[in-house]
């Protein structure tokens, strides 16, 4: 695929993502994001071929853009439990961001789609957390900064701790204080004290 077409590709998803953000998943058609495009039916049939082909390349680009920022973000300085709080930060932050994010769409999606174990964005995300927290942890463990017994079912537990907030804030509401209750607990069973 030359410059060009990588160019359109990449407008065609970043347009189709405010789309699935404004929208959701279930109610936006091929229609919805030729649209938004503003290019033809067959434009948009040269690149992908559904909704949901499109919504895959969204989300693997989000999590892209995900990675970048908290890569980015990490001094050289940082000390494993800088690390962490960035981390919780982060997460924070998103969970309280009412607007411009997939997290709606992401669920229409798998709650409304058959994907193949192979293709679960979400599961291979989830997945990947947990094992960089137990990595964090570990190596917090080793050097003195905080304290834990079974550093993988911490990591999975504030991967669900995180998980149950996401659907929180868009079901039965949370505030701010809701949240930082919750990774306060977190960071207290590490034995790390709030800042």
């Amino acid at each position: 695929m030359g410059e060009k077409s990588l160019q359109k590709k990449r407008f065609i998803l970043e347009t189709a993502r405010k789309v699935f953000m404004e929208k959701g998943y279930k109610s936006v058609t091929m229609k919805d994001i030729v649209e938004a495009c503003e290019i033809s039916r067959g434009g948009l049939y040269l690149y992908f071929g559904s909704t949901a082909e499109i919504f895959m390349e969204v989300l693997r680009m989000e999590t892209e853009e995900t990675d970048d920022v908290f890569s980015d973000s990490i001094t050289e300085d940082a000390t494993v439990a800088d690390i962490l709080m960035l981390f919780l930060k982060e997460q924070k932050r998103e969970l309280l961001r009412k607007r411009n994010n997939l997290t709606v769409a992401t669920y229409e999606y798998y709650f409304g789609e058959t994907v193949p174990k192979k293709d679960n964005i979400l599961k291979h995300r989830f997945d990947a957390a947990v094992k960089i927290i137990e990595k964090l942890l570990e190596a917090g463990v080793e050097n003195g900064e905080f304290y834990c017994e079974d550093c993988h079912g911490m990591a999975r537990n504030i991967m669900f701790v995180l998980e149950g907030l996401k659907i929180s804030a868009h079901t039965v509401g949370v505030t701010e204080d809701m949240v930082d209750e919750e990774l306060i607990f977190i960071l207290r069973e590490l034995g790390i004290e709030d800042e």
